[in-house]
């Protein structure tokens, strides 16, 4: 079916429909319909079919995604699904959510200027099908082996990690803290980004796998929580997916005035429908501080809350932020303002912020991670706020000192240190992946973490049953 491919020469990209900017601000509804089975064939043959697919190698996941394309093209779906879902835990997820733009789709490489296949639809389609079809089963094991491990947290890593687990035949126990899994997933990550519902109906697979839920359930130390002791003495391994939710703070004078709040409760209000009281953006001046993705969700979140006015000041220009360029275009379109190279110097009122005082920037010389870094001008100004939302990123909380685990190790920047050649701690048997070791980062490589973390504690508990089985022999 090779004819079939490589039709990038006489077919155009074309994106999912996606619903008017007015529309999108009356409600959280997804923004984007999927694709008809005509349109997923049309844009699925615009595939080169590459002898080094650079998609692939920029997918953390190593996607095969050629592969699939063609598949898609010749109409075999099942089939597709299959192979898209052997490498990707949840691609329904994945296609929704990943900076295609900075990943697959960003490096397609078959000639300059060139309107990549549109790789993130085509997956969510895929895997839409197949829940529609009746294809997506739980992975159940074919025996059980008799050992069990315990997994601290429901984030993507977290449950990537306990699906390949509980596959493999082992008993699996999630600790969540929340009321429902899924980490940012659930409570982080807007409704017009991700349907809770996709993540509720990947939930009752995984119970329907055997995976089972401990929610509301703390893991650490005070009142009510379970210590990772205890953990480690109720099953074989452990693994600690906790993410990271510690805002970074945001600093200058006035900075703890009132309405000066941080991105992730202000989100989790906002997906929880609590009262939130000064949370809410309707009908104030919103300022948002950042440039990453939680930025633009926080942006488009004030938007739909019906906010009087909404923008967001980064310290660097549009070239140069770490968010997808297509959430900025998102953002624009829904009438979001952005202010570009600017850094806030001071937060002024009373006892609510009345405006944040912005020092304008300049760009410097490229830094040692490639961007350029920014230096301060002798220009200020000041942007009229009475909601300011600070998305400056995430950093660990410090786990040694709050589960009073002194021989736990961190790295300098207190993420997690984990064995060189696997995922285990500094606590024989405990392991960790995800945003917690890597730092705060994307939700495909959290999948990665949770699924490679999982290998390395099936090797961890094959080697410890071939020991214990030795023991017994030489016993006899």
């Amino acid at each position: 079916m090779a004819e079939q491919m490589l039709r990038f020469v006489n077919c155009s990209q074309k994106l999912p429909d996606k619903r008017t900017a007015a529309e999108r601000r009356e409600d959280f509804g997804e923004i984007y319909a999927g694709f008809s089975p005509q349109r997923a064939q049309e844009q699925s043959s615009r595939c080169s079919q590459c002898g080094i697919p650079y998609c692939t190698v920029h997918c953390p996941l190593g996607n095969v995604i050629p592969e699939w394309l063609r598949l898609t093209t010749e109409g075999r779906l099942k089939e597709a699904y299959e192979l898209s879902s052997s490498t990707n835990s949840f691609p329904e997820i994945c296609g929704r959510i990943c900076p295609q733009d900075r990943l697959c789709e960003g490096n397609c490489v078959i000639r300059p200027g060139f309107k990549s296949v549109t790789i993130g639809a085509v997956e969510r389609y895929i895997t839409e099908t197949a829940f529609s079809e009746g294809w997506v089963l739980p992975r159940l094991p074919a025996e059980e082996t008799g050992q069990s491990v315990g997994i601290v947290g429901s984030g993507p890593a977290g449950l990537a990690c306990a699906e390949r687990l509980r596959a493999a035949g082992h008993e699996v126990h999630v600790y969540e803290r929340q009321e429902k899994p899924g980490g940012l997933l659930m409570y982080g990550i807007p409704g017009f980004k991700l349907d809770k519902s996709v993540v509720e109906r990947r939930w009752k697979l995984l119970e329907e796998q055997g995976i089972i839920f401990h929610l509301g359930q703390s893991v650490g130390h005070g009142e009510g929580a379970l210590s990772l002791e205890a953990l480690r003495q109720k099953h074989d391994a452990v693994f600690l997916a906790t993410g990271v939710y510690r805002a970074r703070q945001v600093k200058g004078p006035g900075a703890g005035l009132a309405n000066v709040v941080e991105a992730l409760p202000y989100l989790k209000s906002s997906q929880t429908e609590e009262d939130a009281g000064a949370l809410t953006a309707k009908g104030k001046r919103v300022v948002v501080l950042g440039g990453g993705d939680t930025a633009m969700d926080c942006v488009r979140t004030a938007i739909r809350q019906g906010a009087k006015d909404v923008v967001c000041a980064y310290r660097r220009d549009r070239d140069n932020m770490p968010g997808s360029r297509q959430e900025v275009l998102n953002a624009e379109e829904e009438g979001a303002r952005f202010e570009w190279m600017v850094t806030p110097e001071a937060f002024l009122g009373d006892d609510s912020v009345k405006s944040v005082r912005l020092r304008e920037m300049r760009l410097g010389a490229v830094d040692a991670e490639g961007r350029r870094a920014v230096e301060q001008t002798d220009t200020v100004r000041e942007l009229k706020a009475d909601l300011v939302i600070c998305a400056l990123g995430f950093e660990p909380e410090n786990l040694p000192e709050l589960w009073q685990q002194p021989d736990l190790a961190v790295t300098r920047w207190g993420t997690l240190d984990v064995s060189s050649n696997g995922y285990e701690t500094s606590l024989p048997g405990v392991f960790a992946g995800g945003d917690i070791v890597r730092g705060a980062s994307l939700v495909v490589w959290a999948i990665r973490d949770g699924r490679e973390a999982a290998d390395a504690i099936m090797n961890h508990l094959s080697a410890g049953a071939a020991r214990s089985a030795t023991s017994a022999e030489e016993r006899v």
